[in-house]
């Protein structure tokens, strides 16, 4: 089950108790106090860690717990502080509390956050030696770490985003396009996560393409999955819109629709967001048949027909190289909003 979301528990070792200790040795009757301090608690860090794409590691292991510092002692002996506990988390989380306000979006690879901060150690007797009072007892506790429960959400962070309808043939044209290797069966809903590939062109150029699942109308309102797979659609800057040309039971014109009106529905900014319009499984259809149906599909759609349309077929990889070069000029021109999308 691809896990994109996860609830966990975070607390932080406490520090170590400061010690109260008098120094003993021969010859020395008031040594004066020697009570060292206690170490700090270990603190628990998410760690943004780009070889992941989901949370299923935490799903089994939701409680996650720093180790304590240890104790101070005599002889001016100061406890150990605790290593911190790191957990590595998808690049694109966004980490929320327990009352849902966003803490931090973790966009970048190796970027950190500290989720529950160790408790401070104790102070030991030596601190407490003042003008009036040589040979304190006082000593304090350690502190207790902090502790917090978190909601963890996935939006993945990609150049492009493929969308369509199920069975349009999306996860074969990520598999043509990338060394990706997505699940592929003729019927719909065969894609049922997000599949992530990287598409090199000429010159060493790189795109990172995301196959979103299948969506369907009612998908903006929660149909389906439709929210869990809008929202990975989210921080692509460029869409590429995959419709089959003579969708069995159909036609192109009402596929086109279906799609952009759940974009436009779930925000409006997406239906906005550059588009390339891949007409799919071309090669199913006589060639001297093709034009017709693309100029009547462009009659029927109009203005809402993208700019840039692009005639192939997935399966025998027509047109995607094609796709995949017009996506760039495009992503050249479009901010990237802070996300940093890394293929090295």
């Amino acid at each position: 089950m691809f896990a994109d979301r996860v609830k966990i528990f975070c607390r932080a070792g406490r520090g170590g108790d400061g010690s109260s200790s008098m120094r003993r040795e021969k010859f020395v009757p008031k040594g004066g106090p020697d009570g060292g301090d206690g170490g700090r608690g270990g603190s628990v860090w998410l760690v943004a860690d780009a070889s992941l794409n989901e949370f299923s590691h935490l799903m089994h292991r939701p409680h996650l717990r720093g180790t304590h510092g240890t104790h101070g002692g005599g002889r001016d002996c100061f406890g150990s502080s605790a290593e911190d506990l790191e957990v590595p988390v998808p690049v694109g989380t966004i980490v929320r509390d327990d009352q849902g306000v966003q803490l931090i979006d973790l966009v970048e690879a190796g970027q950190r956050f500290e989720a529950a901060k160790g408790g401070k150690g104790g102070l030991g007797n030596l601190n407490f030696v003042s003008a009036t009072n040589q040979a304190p007892t006082e000593c304090t506790p350690g502190e207790l770490g902090e502790e917090c429960d978190l909601d963890l959400e996935l939006q993945l962070i990609a150049d492009c985003g493929l969308v369509g309808l199920p069975n349009a043939g999306k996860s074969t044209f990520l598999a043509q396009a990338t060394s990706a290797d997505p699940r592929i069966a003729d019927y719909p809903f065969t894609t049922l996560s997000p599949h992530l590939g990287v598409a090199t062109l000429a010159g060493d150029r790189r795109i990172v393409v995301a196959d979103i699942p299948g969506l369907i109308e009612g998908a903006a309102d929660g149909a389906g999955l439709g929210h869990d797979f809008l929202r990975h659609v989210s921080r692509t800057r460029v869409l590429i819109h995959v419709v089959d040309l003579d969708p069995p039971g159909g036609n192109a014109a009402e596929a086109h629709r279906t799609i952009l009106g759940e974009l436009q529905a779930f925000d409006v900014e997406l239906s906005n967001r550059p588009r390339i319009l891949f007409l799919n499984k071309a090669d199913l259809i006589p060639e001297d048949l093709r034009s017709a149906m693309v100029n009547e599909l462009r009659m029927a759609l109009g203005k809402a027909m993208e700019t840039t349309v692009i005639l192939g077929s997935s399966a025998t990889g027509e047109g995607v190289g094609a796709v995949m070069e017009a996506c760039w000029p495009l992503l050249q021109r479009e901010p990237d909003q802070g996300w940093s999308v890394k293929t090295d």
